[in-house]
């Protein structure tokens, strides 16, 4: 079968090393171009060290990209973390079509910040989705689906490095051999259960220390590494990457500001929030993460400050 690996980073790599190792026929790469001074897309550095063609248009629209990608003969397109929309009229050239991945549970969490949001919603399970694309955004008919998962110390990193990431090249060759044997269902994805969500970005991830501890909780570690949750201290913005919840028995009894830094300890500091207390250990500021109590002797951080 000739397949057409189509994706970009660490994740296309992975899923285009994986069938060259099982030693599948893949004919060509196509991968998102890069930005003017960029350097070159791990998956494009993997497929030309494989000495497979590498494609880069900017644009999936236009009937010569199509005409290109139809003179390669195609039997199925392998989709693999792919930003640009791509039409039906590209989609559909292969004498199979098109599977792409998508890291949630469809039509749940469609969007391009899949793994966010679950865990800033408090969700217990996710998982990811192997699907046929079509013109709409995620709607496509589904393959597969594996599940897993959210505990209460993952982050957006553990969950999916950890499980997604993995699972998700084991289920492009699992969708890969039904494909294969004629064997690849479709199924309808429910209109009535979809949600969609918009990107994760730092409009989203300002910590209001105002909240709950479970909601600031779950804000961290869904925006950890990216974007990462955020705090003004001054004039700065402040990442913060790690913290421990230490929830109040009675709310009523803690003392302090919402905000307020009420402790410093050799490996971090406590703010106060509605209901408790965090221990902030891991923070970014203007340079590289560091650990909360290494930056808060640089920067003499004092009681009494507070967040916002």
């Amino acid at each position: 079968m000739r397949i057409v690996v189509h994706g970009q980073q660490a994740f296309g790599k992975a899923v285009l090393e994986a069938l060259l190792k099982r030693g599948e026929e893949v004919v060509a790469v196509y991968v998102a171009p890069e930005k003017e001074g960029a350097k070159a897309d791990p998956l494009k550095e993997a497929a030309l060290a494989a000495k497979l063609p590498v494609y880069q248009p900017a644009s999936y629209r236009k009937p010569e990209v199509w005409q290109e990608f139809r003179a390669l003969k195609p039997d199925l397109q392998v989709m693999a973390f792919v930003t640009l929309f791509v039409p039906e009229e590209f989609l559909n050239i292969p004498t199979h079509g098109s599977i792409q991945y998508h890291p949630s549970l469809l039509p749940a969490y469609r969007g391009p910040s899949a793994i966010n949001w679950p865990i800033i919603k408090g969700e217990t399970e996710t998982g990811l989705s192997i699907f046929w694309p079509d013109n709409g955004l995620d709607t496509g008919d589904v393959l597969l689906q594996k599940r897993t998962n959210i505990g209460p110390t993952d982050t957006l990193g553990t969950v999916y490095f950890d499980r997604l990431f993995p699972m998700g090249v084991e289920a492009m060759l699992e969708a890969l051999d039904l494909v294969k044997a004629g064997k690849a269902p479709r199924f309808k994805q429910d209109e009535a259960k979809a949600t969609y969500e918009g990107r994760c970005g730092p409009d989203n991830a300002h910590i209001d220390w105002g909240r709950p501890w479970q909601e600031i909780d779950r804000l961290i570690r869904g925006c950890n590494p990216a974007p990462g949750a955020w705090s003004r201290l001054g004039d700065k913005t402040l990442k913060i990457f790690d913290a421990k919840p230490r929830p109040a028995k009675d709310p009523k009894g803690i003392a302090g500001k919402m905000g307020e830094i009420v402790g410093i300890e050799g490996d971090g500091f406590l703010v106060v929030c509605a209901d408790g207390r965090f221990k902030v250990t891991r923070v970014q500021a203007d340079g590289p993460k560091v650990g909360a109590g290494e930056f808060a002797t640089a920067t003499m951080l004092t009681l009494g400050t507070r967040l916002q």
